[in-house]
């Protein structure tokens, strides 16, 4: 069994080699790949770094931008997840987040602000593609918020590193993807988080060959930012520009975690009946907790035992 840890894009990302039939030196030079893609990714995506390729977009509005395949591939993905949703999930929400405190560097502490005065009314209407030229056209002054889409991709790129090693398993954070058997030969056990209760487990799930995602209004609330509805936490909802407050978690289950990340939270924000139906509509299984406990769930889940 070979393990490595990193720091890379604000969370730790373990990778988890259980059975190679190779050698050392080829696990690691995988393991290289796959922790390269964050890296890599990250230097492309992030709001929080004035050099990456995202933000010299966000300066560049008004005019077609040549864009990496990197980058190319989020937006469009983002895109076709707020169309999906109809803009529960939404990429332009960047400068409202910046400006609810979620706008700090992890690795330097730095604050990052961006010039826009007022982006209020903007959204993934106003961002346009060119798949012929691979171009990206900010329609409007405003800033894309890829968080949701940036860590899944780098996993499914990391999962396609490791794939000939059949087992293993990578967790970025508590996005997962989780290749073959574990240790034992069985599928793989996910512990599903309690939403109210520290340290305690509401579900548990078998997975195998599948990505695990899950988002909570516990994560990194804003110190002191309170809306009508309760305390503000990460997620937008980009229709109302509040928090929305009828889940308290989501996870989902899908063939891959840029798919599962983002639909976990475009169901939170969808809540929890249109949620479960967003899931069941793109063939993905999910379950879905809202503050009073109340489940809602896909058929296809597989609980653990």
């Amino acid at each position: 069994m070979a393990v490595r840890t990193e720091v890379v894009m604000g969370t730790l990302v373990t990778i988890e080699v259980v059975r190679s039939g190779a050698g050392p030196a080829a696990v690691d030079a995988a393991m290289d790949r796959a922790f390269g893609w964050f890296h890599e990714i990250e230097s492309r995506c992030t709001r929080f770094d004035r050099r990456s390729e995202l933000m010299q977009l966000t300066r560049q509005a008004g005019a077609p931008v040549p864009a990496s395949e990197i980058l190319y591939e989020a937006v469009q993905f983002a895109l076709m997840l707020a169309a999906e949703s109809g803009g529960a999930f939404d990429p332009t929400v960047g400068h409202r987040m910046e400006a609810r405190g979620f706008n700090r560097e992890h690795r330097t502490g730095e604050i990052v602000r961006t010039a826009i005065v007022n982006d209020d009314d903007v959204s993934y209407r106003h961002v346009q593609l060119d798949p012929d030229r691979r171009t990206i056209t900010l329609r409007r002054p405003l800033t894309l918020d890829l968080g949701a889409v940036a860590k899944g991709l780098a996993v499914d790129a990391a999962a396609r590193e490791l794939a000939p090693f059949r087992d293993f398993a990578i967790d970025a954070g508590g996005d997962l993807y989780l290749g073959g058997s574990n240790s034992k030969g069985d599928p793989w056990r996910v512990g599903i988080r309690h939403p109210r209760r520290d340290d305690e487990l509401i579900d548990s799930l078998r997975v195998s060959n599948r990505a695990v995602c899950t988002s909570g209004d516990y994560e990194r609330r804003t110190p002191g930012s309170v809306s009508k509805n309760g305390a503000e936490h990460h997620i937008l909802d980009p229709r109302t520009g509040e928090s929305p407050h009828a889940v308290a978690s989501v996870t989902v289950v899908a063939s891959g975690a840029m798919l599962a990340d983002g639909l976990a939270t475009a169901a939170f924000v969808l809540g929890p009946e249109a949620g479960i139906q967003l899931l069941n509509r793109l063939g993905v299984d999910g379950l879905i907790v809202t503050p009073e406990l109340e489940r809602y769930e896909t058929g296809g889940l597989c609980h653990g035992s």
